[in-house]
């Protein structure tokens, strides 16, 4: 039987990750995967918390590009988030797990408001807690809002899943020799301005020394793996 080597984590899911193979919206198909790879997880009693972004829906910063106010866009992309993360609340407990959301925007009708005690009180039950709408400001992503919540829930490793196998020397769908990067520092992360995860989130991670690992989702078992500590994607901490 794995033995996790966390007790707490907290798992960033980008909007696009929801997408499956289309090209905007929600995938049942991809949800129901993602619900089977946290419940892989949850079943070894490891506490989840998860960071769901707004991406396949509505992006914030794309929309400005077309003259949009910043404010107003961000703000319809939080309310992007608060949509995925109700579709995935429901396939997780249509896989067996109690789960709750908690939004930085208040929607009572549809969500919890974001309560730090009540979060640390539904993680300590075993519940799963998605944290929507970002941290509930302008100007902040959603990875940013992942690293606090992090934080704040005291997550032991905050672990991000993306399309790509970690974090290459260049784009790897761009330069196909793009070189795999297994460990790396959040300064040079910073100096060298990796694209993985935006300036804040990295700078926010390293003062607090929360380790984050960058891995494929797509590749099933894979998060059962980094809680297991097994070497899966790549690391980013102090070292």
């Amino acid at each position: 039987m794995n033995s996790p080597k966390y007790k707490r984590i907290l798992l960033k899911l980008s909007g696009e990750a929801l997408m499956g193979d289309q090209k905007f919206g929600i995938s049942q198909e991809m949800l129901d995967y993602v619900a089977k790879e946290v419940k892989a997880t949850h079943d070894l009693g490891v506490e989840i918390a998860i960071v769901v972004g707004g991406g396949n829906i509505f992006r914030g910063v794309k929309a400005t590009s077309f003259g949009m106010e910043r404010t107003a866009a961000d703000h319809m992309g939080m309310l992007a988030t608060l949509i995925n993360s109700i579709a995935l609340q429901d396939a997780l407990e249509k896989n067996g797990m109690q789960t709750r959301v908690q939004t930085a925007i208040s929607m009572h009708e549809v969500a919890e408001p974001y309560i730090l005690r009540r979060a640390l009180r539904h993680l300590e039950k075993r519940r799963i807690v998605i944290f929507a709408a970002g941290t509930g400001n302008p100007y902040f992503t959603t990875d940013t809002a992942a690293v606090l919540r992090g934080q704040e829930v005291h997550a032991q490793i905050l672990l991000k899943a993306t399309k790509v196998d970690g974090v290459f020397s260049e784009d790897p769908e761009v330069n196909c020799e793009a070189k795999f990067i297994k460990s790396v520092s959040y300064m040079k992360v910073l100096e060298r301005q990796l694209k993985i995860m935006d300036m804040t989130a990295i700078s926010l991670a390293m003062d607090n020394k929360l380790p984050l690992v960058i891995f494929n989702l797509k590749k099933a078992g894979n998060v059962l793996k980094v809680v297991c500590g097994e070497q899966v994607g790549t690391k980013i901490s102090t070292e």
